[in-house]
C-alpha cells in the first residue's frame, strides 16, 4: 500500500463517512492536493456516496481516480457555469490559482478565477438547495498580522496596491462573497482557513517550499534559499487538513470561518530547511532580490480552538509530515 493509500484508509478510519452515507458531492479542484483526497475518501469509505467531481483535464482525473460508477467527471472551467444536471447535497469548494508566480504574473486571472469561480459554485449551491458547502480559503487573508497568534476575527496589514495581493485579496472577497449568499439566500456554506498544507500525492510540479525542499533531498541537492527564511508559520498535513474540512462541512455554523492548522508545526521557513540537512542536503543562501511572488516576511500562528471545539485534532507532525511527503514523491 503506497503512502497516499494510507492516507485515503485513515481519512476513513478517523472521520465518521457515515455523514456522507447516500449523499451527493461536488469536489471543484477535484484533481488537486486537497480535493483528490476529498474525492478517494469519499468513494472509498463503506458508505454510499456519489461524487461529482469537477475536473479541466479528463485523462489526468481517469488516471488519478479510475473508473467508478459512483464518480460523475464534470470536465469544464470553474469560471463558466456549472453544468450538470446532477444535484449535490453537499459542496466542497478547492479549485483555486494555487502558484505564487501567477500570483505576480497573472493577478487578473488569479483574482476573477476567485470571483467568478467562486459566484458559479454559490450559484449552484443556491439552485439546488444543498445542504452544506465549505469554501477553501487561506491563512493569506491575514495579511501581515498585528500579532503572532491569530484567530479567525483578527486582521492585519494587506498593500491593496501590490499585485501579489491578488491571491489574499481575493479569497479575502469570496469570503465575503460567501457570507453574503449565506445572508441574502440562506446558502449554508462554511469557510476553511487552512494553513500551508502538504502531504502524500504533491505533484512534482509543485513549486512551493515544501515541495521544492523535499525535491532537494530526494535527488541529494542543497536545499537553495531566496530569502533569509524568517517567515515562520504553522502547517497541516492533508489528512488532518481534509478531516477539518469534512468536519466545518457538516459540523461547522453557516458563514463561520474555522482555521485548519497543527498547533504543534510552527518554525520559519529556514529552520524549517535546517531540519532535512543530511550528508547529502545542506541549506544554501542565495538572496539575489528576484521577485518570485513570496509573501511579504511574517510570523504567524492560526489558533485552532475553534475547530477543535468540534471534535477535530491534527495528528501528523511536521517531521512525519515531510517523511510521508518524500516517500510519497519516491513511490510515484
Amino acid at each position: 500500500m503506497t503512502v497516499l493509500e494510507e492516507d485515503v484508509q485513515n481519512i476513513i478510519k478517523d472521520f465518521d463517512m457515515s455523514k456522507f452515507n447516500n449523499k451527493t458531492v461536488l469536489v471543484t479542484g477535484a484533481t488537486g492536493l486537497i480535493g483528490k483526497l476529498c474525492v478517494k475518501s469519499l468513494l472509498e469509505c463503506d458508505y454510499k456516496v456519489k461524487v461529482i467531481a469537477l475536473v479541466r483535464n479528463s485523462d489526468k482525473a481517469e488516471k488519478i481516480f479510475g473508473l467508478n460508477s459512483d464518480l460523475e467527471l464534470l470536465v469544464q472551467d470553474i469560471n463558466d457555469k456549472i453544468s450538470t444536471n446532477s444535484k449535490a447535497d453537499y459542496i466542497i469548494h478547492a479549485a483555486s490559482v494555487t502558484s505564487s508566480a501567477d500570483f505576480v504574473n497573472k493577478p487578473v486571472e488569479t483574482i476573477m478565477t476567485s470571483i467568478e469561480g467562486t459566484k458559479n459554485v454559490l450559484e449552484y449551491a443556491k439552485n439546488n438547495g444543498v445542504k452544506g458547502m465549505v469554501y477553501l480559503s487561506s491563512l493569506e487573508v491575514y495579511g501581515i498580522p498585528t500579532s503572532v497568534e491569530v484567530k479567525e476575527n483578527d486582521y492585519g496589514f494587506m498593500d491593496i496596491l501590490n499585485p501579489r495581493s491578488s491571491y489574499s485579496e481575493g479569497k479575502r472577497i469570496v469570503e465575503t462573497l460567501c457570507v453574503s449568499y449565506a445572508s441574502e439566500f440562506g446558502i449554508p456554506v462554511k469557510i476553511a482557513r487552512l494553513a500551508q498544507t502538504f502531504g502524500a500525492g504533491v505533484d512534482k510540479n509543485d513549486n512551493r517550499v515544501f515541495a521544492q525542499f523535499a525535491k532537494s533531498v530526494i535527488h541529494k541537492e542543497n536545499i537553495i534559499l531566496h530569502t533569509k527564511g524568517e517567515t515562520a508559520r504553522n502547517y497541516c498535513y492533508t489528512t488532518d487538513a481534509i478531516r477539518g474540512i469534512f468536519t466545518i462541512l457538516t459540523e461547522g455554523e453557516i458563514a463561520q470561518a474555522y482555521n485548519i492548522a497543527n498547533k504543534n508545526t510552527y518554525i520559519t521557513v529556514a529552520d524549517m530547511a535546517k531540519t532535512l540537512e543530511n550528508t547529502y542536503t545542506k541549506v544554501v543562501f542565495d538572496i539575489d532580490g528576484k521577485n518570485r511572488g513570496f509573501n511579504p516576511t511574517m510570523k504567524i500562528f492560526l489558533n485552532t480552538d475553534k475547530l477543535e471545539a468540534l471534535g477535530w485534532s491534527a495528528k501528523i507532525d511536521l517531521a512525519q509530515m515531510f517523511e510521508r511527503t518524500i516517500k510519497s514523491m519516491q513511490e510515484e
